[in-house]
């Protein structure tokens, strides 16, 4: 029987219907992506003229910026969303006047790009743990010289199926003067819980109800706890969460980066390659004074038809308890 899920952190609804999967052509599947041709990577070690001068790098010792020697590396994005200036408010509603029906700001921010690893690989699967962790080191580092910013989103988007414009492995840091609409709904669902249970904080509470029934819990390590969550909108979707509640990825404590890896490379052996999927990293915004970071990871093995769409009500046909099941054995 279909089943419709509600999720605790964000209020997303997702129809559960395994059944589906069973129609024809319903069953997920992906196929290996294409190898990386080096010598048109703008990504590749060798290749750093390619790209706009970097912003910041992991480098050996003794190597030039916008040179080879890097183990991480970030540039501005050459074709950004967002560019330089002050940020306008939208007018205040209200009042006698007519409001603005259609509402035009300048969208300013930063946009950039890091690259993960010289390594010319799709996935972040394909790298091994040390090097994950250094990504993730740079991530942090990068979302923290954006803190001024009302939000910051780091995302990955991995193969062309998912959105990637380039197939070698990055990421991408959007530093946003404004507070997306999702975001603001995360951050008061988890102050009006906070205010309802007198201080209970809304993640930490659905880690420790999850931990307890124990149905959709993939793996756990020192740092982090990783789960299909229990309102999955796409199969083999994983949440990342950390093993005490903190607001800000980008703070001192745990990234969970050997964890992630370890989430990437369960998926890879679940479908023999690596499927394309987008991640993102989701961290405090401006204004949420009771919120838990976590990290989203969401394979692209079935298509967002009419449904998801018109309504943002996924149909997942793959349940997280079959999912979650899979990937531990993996």
């Amino acid at each position: 029987m279909p089943e419709l899920r509600i999720d605790p952190l964000t209020g997303h609804r997702t129809l559960i219907a395994g059944e589906r999967s069973r129609r024809p052509g319903g069953h997920p599947s992906c196929t290996p992506a294409d190898t990386i041709d080096v010598e048109t990577d703008p990504f590749a070690e060798g290749n750093e003229d390619r790209t706009p001068p970097e912003l910041y790098a992991l480098r050996d010792a003794g190597s030039a910026p916008d040179s080879p020697g890097w183990r991480v590396r970030v540039v501005p994005n050459l074709y950004p969303a967002l560019g330089p200036g002050v940020p306008r408010e939208a007018p205040a509603e209200g009042g006698r006047g007519m409001p603005e029906l259609l509402l035009e700001l300048p969208a300013t921010g930063a946009h950039e790009v890091i690259v993960n690893a010289p390594d010319p690989v799709v996935s972040l699967a394909e790298l091994d743990v040390g090097q994950v962790v250094d990504a993730v080191d740079v991530w942090r580092e990068r979302m923290r010289a954006h803190a001024g910013r009302r939000c910051v989103q780091l995302i990955v988007n991995e193969r062309r199926e998912a959105g990637a414009s380039l197939p070698h492995t990055h990421a991408q840091l959007y530093a946003l003067d404004f507070v997306p609409a999702a975001l603001a709904r995360e951050r008061e669902r988890a102050a009006a819980y906070w205010t309802r249970t007198m201080g209970r904080d809304l993640a930490a509470d659905m880690l420790a109800e999850e931990v307890r029934r124990n149905e959709r819990v993939i793996a756990i390590d020192e740092e982090a706890v990783l789960l299909a969550p229990w309102a999955s909108r796409l199969p083999f979707q994983m949440t990342l969460l950390p093993r005490v509640a903190r607001p800000a990825f980008e703070a001192p404590g745990a990234t969970g980066a050997r964890l992630l890896h370890d989430a990437l490379r369960r998926l890879a052996r679940v479908y023999d390659t690596t499927p394309p999927l987008n991640m993102y990293v989701r961290t405090a915004p401006e204004g949420a004074e009771h919120f838990c970071w976590r990290i989203e990871i969401l394979p692209r093995l079935t298509h967002l038809a009419g449904l998801e769409l018109s309504t943002d009500v996924n149909v997942n046909i793959v349940a997280p308890e079959d999912a979650a099941a899979a990937l531990r054995e993996a």
